[in-house]
């Protein structure tokens, strides 16, 4: 049984080594907490907050995130005791939706717990994987050539698949030349909404390129227009921004609306939830995979735990910290050997904070004591 005795939000900003465009805009700084928990006996844990800046991939932002945590969520800790970190599910229901602020502190929890049982995060979440595939998730480029040669090069570093952003007019010719050039490629793309059940016609030029799957064609906010389409389509939907909630993965599998889930913890509120997730698309035969929000390594630690659970049968976005930062706040950084994660024998998350790094690119730290 153990206490949390003081929260710790430290803010960074840290530049991407390539801006990453997608339909709905254009990262080029990630601005995220980091996430700090104490217990009474000195185990620390770590969480990411994978909010963006501006409320365009769900309503969450890392202002509203940081209200959140401040005002309800760690007064809810004060007094406390625990011993799972599912012991916050209760807890926090009071506070609707607001995933990401919940997440991102129920992620710290379940690397202090894994530390104190001196196992691996991947162990404490059920994990049977010693290591895992992973592909690679490409922007949207001003040129096809330039995103060819990206290909080519992660290509040659083995990544198991490769995911491109597509939107009118970056789609249907992008992926005839990249299907030119990589016939054989496992490629899937993503379409972050960018298309209405009005543009089914448009959309049923995609089965002509053998693709895995396209993730999230329609709003955010459908599930039953997604069935509609899924019915006259060949290619396999995969819901992302839809999927809150086990509910939701529910109704999908019911109405017929997708083939794969996209699991993402700090979209569906927690590793606890995503696990719940993971367990019920097993139960069900849904494909699933971990995407990434072009986390730090915090983030991307978390993730690779995730991908370890046994029903997580297809490739996910979890590239190595290099492709994403000229330096991680993690060490060792996270490494991609022929499209795969070896899996850190470390307890917890398996990776030590790099506060040199840490304190680079800080920007304001605020503790809180229970």
């Amino acid at each position: 049984m153990f206490q949390i005795k003081k929260v710790s939000l430290h803010r960074l900003k840290m530049t991407l080594n390539h801006p990453f465009s997608t339909s709905f805009g254009r990262v080029r700084d990630k601005d995220f907490y980091l996430i700090e928990v104490e217990d009474q006996d000195g185990y620390r844990g770590y969480g990411e907050v994978v909010a963006f800046t501006i409320p365009w991939y769900t309503e969450e932002t890392i202002v509203t995130v940081r209200h959140i945590i401040e005002q309800f969520l760690i007064p809810q800790l004060r007094d406390k005791t625990f011993t799972h970190p599912e012991d916050l599910l209760p807890i926090f229901q009071s506070i609707k939706r607001n995933n990401m602020a919940k997440a991102a502190l129920e992620g710290a929890v379940w690397d202090l717990y894994a530390k104190r049982k001196k196992q691996t995060l991947s162990e404490a979440l059920g994990g049977t994987r010693k290591s895992v595939a992973v592909g690679i998730s490409l922007g949207m480029e001003e040129n096809t050539h330039d995103l060819l040669n990206k290909i080519d090069h992660y290509v040659a570093e083995g990544y198991k698949r490769v995911k491109i952003k597509v939107k009118r007019g970056k789609d249907i010719q992008v992926l005839s030349e990249v299907r030119a050039h990589f016939p054989n490629l496992p490629l899937m793309v993503d379409a972050n909404s960018a298309y209405s059940l009005a543009d089914i016609d448009h959309l049923k030029q995609f089965d002509q390129f053998n693709l895995m799957m396209i993730e999230q064609p329609l709003a955010d906010d459908d599930i039953m227009e997604h069935a509609s389409l899924q019915r006259q389509l060949k290619t396999p939907i995969c819901l992302d921004e839809s999927i809150h909630s086990l509910r939701d993965v529910k109704l999908a599998a019911e109405l017929g609306s997708c083939r794969v889930i996209n699991i993402k913890a700090g979209r569906v509120g927690g590793l606890t939830k995503a696990k719940m997730i993971h367990d019920y698309c097993a139960e069900k035969g849904l494909d699933v995979w971990i995407g990434g929000m072009l986390d730090a390594g915090v983030g991307r630690a978390h993730n690779i735990a995730l991908a370890s659970l046994a029903h997580v049968n297809l490739p996910g976005d979890i590239g190595a910290s290099s492709h994403y930062w000229q330096e991680d706040i993690i060490e060792p950084e996270v490494f991609v050997i022929d499209g795969m994660i070896d899996l850190s024998e470390a307890y917890g998350i398996g990776y030590e904070i790099d506060w040199e790094v840490v304190d680079k690119y800080r920007r304001e730290i605020k503790t809180f004591v229970l």
